[in-house]
């Protein structure tokens, strides 16, 4: 296990790497000049150029890459070229944002979506397994954007149900601790904040989970059949042992191996794919604040936001590796 993580571990400074050259390379190759961009159409000729030696945009881009990678190994990665903050700083205020919407709609998918597979494959062929397999389908195929201008139409345009967009309403703030507006409006135990916080994340979170709850729940349904028809299960129920034990202990706990890999996966891609939903709902998260920097050509804080959702991603499917070996002792023993 030892020799494992630590292959794992150099695996994470190859693709650390590799994310840092691709990204690095295709914002220096984008059209558009950093310099005009903060200076304006109205800066002179000698006020460009001053900036781009000052910035250091005047160097070949394989010093600049070098020179990038130096500071990055000793954790500077630049000043943000909009805000004039730390470009890692920018990227860590807004992460928890992210990481918030993320982990409710992943808790959302699988405490949805592993009961829904478990129903459907056990009446698989049924009326409930074909109506459960349908409405999955669904939830696969409608394109994020689309569902969450739908919610916001109906739960808070037309119903007034849910607010519309944003973290908190205006003038309701809450003490900042770990930047996750749920969780410290819970650690301060004001009622107010906590519904407030709560009724914010609703329709962001049920526009994220819907693919995932239904990758989820097909896979458990698909696992679940697969198990069902070992040679143990069969044996088990000869034997006479209850159904519903059966299923728990030699059906659905076999299936979850490769549903909490697939659980796994699917945290890292909310993390790097939450984008839509950000913008969509003014969640002032990860996704929306490289989409603001991209646009304009903030490059510190590209790089520096690229390179950690890349460690989020391997260090993510890395705790799936190890989680599987405990599910699954034929894996450490390999």
């Amino acid at each position: 296990m030892t020799r494992f993580i630590l292959g794992r571990l150099g695996q994470l400074v190859i693709v650390l790497i590799g994310v840092s050259i691709i990204v690095f390379f295709t914002m220096h190759v984008l059209p558009g000049d950093v310099a005009t961009l903060l200076l304006g159409e109205r800066a002179t000729m000698a006020q460009l150029e001053s900036l781009r030696h000052q910035l250091g945009l005047d160097q070949p881009i394989v010093v600049q890459y070098f020179d990038f990678m130096a500071q990055m190994v000793r954790g500077d990665f630049g000043t943000s070229l909009r805000s004039n903050h730390p470009a890692f700083a920018d990227v860590w205020t807004a992460f928890p944002i992210t990481l918030q919407l993320a982990l409710a709609a992943l808790l959302l998918a699988t405490v949805i979506g592993v009961p829904i597979g478990v129903v459907a494959a056990m009446r698989s062929g049924g009326v409930w397994d074909n109506f459960l397999m349908t409405a999955t389908l669904f939830g696969v195929s409608m394109p994020i954007f689309w569902l969450g201008l739908m919610l916001l139409l109906v739960f808070g345009a037309w119903l007034d149900w849910l607010p519309i967009g944003g973290l908190m309403p205006t003038g309701l703030d809450v003490p900042r601790v770990t930047g996750m507006t749920v969780v410290d409006s819970l650690i301060s135990g004001r009622p107010d904040l906590i519904a407030a916080s709560v009724s914010y994340l609703i329709l962001p979170t049920v526009t994220l989970a819907t693919i995932p709850l239904a990758m989820i729940a097909r896979i458990t349904r698909s696992e679940m059949l697969a198990m069902a028809s070992l040679d143990h299960v069969r044996t088990a129920r000869a034997k006479g042992m209850p159904e519903r034990r059966v299923i728990v202990r030699h059906i659905l706990r076999n299936a979850l191996i490769p549903v909490v890999t697939v659980i796994g996966l699917q945290l890292g891609l909310l993390l790097s794919g939450a984008v839509l939903t950000e913008t969509i709902f003014s969640l002032p998260g990860l996704g929306r604040l490289m989409v603001d920097s991209i646009l304009s050509r903030d490059y510190p804080v590209v790089q520096a936001g690229a390179l950690f959702i890349a460690f989020v991603f391997v260090t993510v499917n890395l705790v799936v590796d190890l989680v599987y070996g405990l599910l699954d002792p034929r894996i450490r023993r390999s």
